[in-house]
């Protein structure tokens, strides 16, 4: 097999990866607004920013002052992440983990289509019905589908387990901006408080959301 070698160095850029995730975190710590969010979020709210490369993210961010503490403590305690898709849990930095936790997506499970189809839904939505084994104590994450954080918002309220904490921040132009605003309203209209992260309006996807589980996974940067 022939010796790669390195192509003519043409263009001025830092090639140093240690230095370059160092200087990514202080330069979102200066530019980006975090005096809103609790201070045990900070590192969270930087990771999420540093995955979407938008500082302005910040401002959109809505971040239960219990979610830190509730989510680190489960994932301490060896509770799976539930992901609505492949790539949220592809996301997910195994090394980060405090207990070799699980990650599961259950998208290609046989029953989805059938279910999908039985209720008239996205199979994200039908998805996140066969979680509910799984839900107590579990930390979940939605970062692509609308409907499947609707459905985890419905079950919740039918009675389902309680997970220790939400990410919910799916993407999109039809409903994410509004699922969004269900979670974050969904303890005054249920009375039940679930600590949870998102990312109001139209943004979000698998990168931001896989950055705030690494965050919540391990304190450190």
């Amino acid at each position: 097999m022939t010796k790669p070698t390195r192509p003519t160095r043409r263009y001025d850029y830092v090639d140093d990866g240690p230095a370059i995730y160092t200087d990514s975190f202080a330069t979102i710590r200066r530019e980006a607004r975090l005096a809103h969010l609790p201070a045990n979020a900070e590192r969270l709210a930087v990771r999420m920013i540093h995955g979407t490369g938008q500082v302005d993210l910040a401002d959109d961010l809505d971040i239960h002052p219990g979610l830190v503490p509730a989510a680190r403590t489960a994932l301490r305690a060896g509770a799976p992440i539930l992901c609505d898709a492949t790539m949220v849990a592809s996301g997910v930095t195994a090394a980060r983990l405090p207990r070799g936790n699980e990650v599961l997506c259950l998208l290609g499970d046989a029953r989805v289509p059938g279910l999908a189809r039985q209720w008239g839904t996205t199979r994200s939505a039908a998805a996140v019905s066969l979680w509910e084994p799984l839900l107590e104590g579990a930390v979940v994450a939605v970062g692509n589908a609308p409907t499947a954080l609707f459905h985890l918002l419905e079950m919740l309220a039918d009675g389902a387990p309680l997970p220790a904490a939400i990410v919910g921040c799916p993407v999109g132009f039809i409903g994410a901006a509004e699922s969004k605003r269900a979670l974050a309203g969904f303890a005054d209209r249920h009375g039940t408080d679930i600590p949870y992260v998102t990312a109001h309006g139209r943004r979000g996807g698998s990168a931001m959301t896989a950055s705030a589980l690494n965050a919540l996974a391990k304190e450190e940067e």
